[in-house]
């Protein structure tokens, strides 16, 4: 994520509806201390057919691994996987930069099932 607050170009909802925003309950999350930046290591289950995915997420400021078990959110899946040092991460879990730039994850008000793809 970048933490950039520039107007980006517009874009068609065809464009839109290629990325593939899922929900998914974090079921696994651990320290990531070899990441260049600090970050935690995510297992997110997105239900049937996608499974459980990897993710890294700069999320340390505001989050522990504890405190992340069994919450929902919101990722990109259909991104290629990305190396990050040793570990492979398979989707981006999204956010926003509070005022000092930190990750604040997207919140789901409610539970919805999971691979729920937002529309």
């Amino acid at each position: 994520m970048s933490g950039s607050s520039e107007r980006k170009p517009e874009i068609t909802f065809a464009d839109f509806d290629k990325v593939d925003i899922r929900a998914g309950t974090i079921v696994e999350a651990e320290p990531f201390p070899d990441a260049r930046k600090p970050a935690i290591k995510l297992k997110i289950d997105f239900g049937a057919p996608l499974g459980v995915k990897k993710s890294s997420a700069q999320i340390t400021k505001h989050y522990t691994p504890e405190t992340l078990i069994g919450r929902q959110v919101f990722a990109v899946v259909n991104f290629p996987p990305r190396q990050i040092g040793k570990f492979m991460s398979e989707v981006l879990t999204l956010g926003f930069p509070d005022k000092e730039g930190e990750v604040v994850l997207g919140a789901i008000e409610q539970k919805v099932p999971d691979g729920g793809r937002l529309f």
